[in-house]
């Protein structure tokens, strides 16, 4: 494994008295890819000030010990308990300096320089606000970066199961616009995927963050509806690409699957008229129950980097959780 290079050596990037940018990573039992994911933004962040802050959410890994002796120039913060990625996230940029923020999971790895191509994108296209790059698995093939807007017809895909059988359907899947769409070229998206997310700070404030209603899932697409309110026009770039082992590192559990239902009918309650929302809700239900009976006549491999369907033997106990999502993240049904 590659050393990393000592704060000494870099360009006066960690003492800046304005970064260009603030790294901000919430980790969570993530010691050794949290690690790799510091040595990675050290070796590839050349041209542009940086700062890096860690929230350690209570890990039990030695996380907090490894970053501490590892990276004392890394600004390493641990909130009392897990406060999410929402929550963490808040946490960081409270304490955080630069002109501009950067989220980023640390199951990620900088390729390319992929930090400075993503500012210097930021700089040519500042009516954005908000950019976003391009994730990879370590195979190199294309992991989620954005999203298309989530709609009624886009939930009722989904309830039918037409998403899952047609996933690279723009009319069936107009949600994932990453699996239809090459995303070859920079261009407008409608939502930057939190793992690689670039925001102006002033923005941030204006947002006051992530809305805590969120404790994962849902929260990215919240804060760039919220954005877009205010005229940002959220873009990417394929220049600047790291790989997300997102999936590949994460099974989808059904534990994982419930908080993203959960987090996808908070974003109906929140922006959705409540009529809407309600049909909303109703068709995330159903699409609970009709892959939990299809799962029990067929089990198709996971698509990776398709969205949000997973495993098709988790639904029986997604749908048997219902009563814990259906009413999205402040259901106050379970502890988060």
């Amino acid at each position: 494994m590659t050393e990393s290079p000592s704060y000494s050596t870099l360009p006066t990037a960690m003492s800046s008295p304005v970064p260009d940018v603030s790294i901000l990573i919430v980790s969570y039992n993530t010691k050794d890819m949290t690690l790799e994911c510091i040595r990675s933004i050290l070796r590839e962040t050349i041209r542009h000030h940086c700062e890096i802050i860690v929230v350690d959410n209570n890990s039990h890994d030695g996380s907090a010990q490894a970053i501490a002796s590892g990276f004392p120039g890394v600004r390493l913060l641990q909130p009392a308990g897990n406060l999410g990625f929402a929550g963490g996230t808040n946490f960081a940029a409270k304490h955080a300096r630069g002109l501009r923020l950067l989220l980023l999971n640390p199951d990620t790895v900088i390729l390319d320089g992929a930090v400075d191509r993503l500012l210097d994108f930021a700089d040519r296209t500042p009516q954005a606000r908000i950019w976003g790059g391009r994730a990879v698995f370590p195979d190199g093939a294309l992991n989620v970066s954005c999203w298309k807007d989530m709609t009624l017809w886009s939930c009722a895909c989904r309830a039918m199961g037409l998403t899952w059988l047609r996933p690279r359907s723009r009319f069936f899947n107009p949600e994932s616009i990453h699996l239809w769409n090459p995303l070859d070229s920079e261009r407008e998206v409608d939502v930057v995927v939190g793992c690689f997310l670039l925001i102006d700070h002033d923005l941030w404030r204006m947002l006051d963050g992530f809305d805590l209603a969120y404790f994962m899932y849902g929260d990215e697409v919240d804060l760039c509806l919220r954005a877009r309110r205010l005229g940002a026009r959220p873009a990417f770039t394929p220049e600047a690409r790291i790989i997300h082992y997102g999936g590949e590192s994460e099974p989808c559990s059904v534990d994982k699957q419930v908080k993203i239902f959960r987090g996808r009918i908070t974003v109906m309650k929140t922006h959705w008229h409540p009529l809407k929302a309600w049909i909303g809700q109703r068709a995330m239900v159903m699409t609970a129950a009709l892959r939990a009976a299809a799962s029990r006549l067929i089990s198709p491999p996971k698509r990776r980097g398709g969205g949000q369907d997973g495993h098709a033997n988790v639904w029986p106990d997604v749908y048997r959780r219902r009563k814990e999502w259906v009413s999205g993240w402040d259901a106050g049904s379970e502890s988060r």
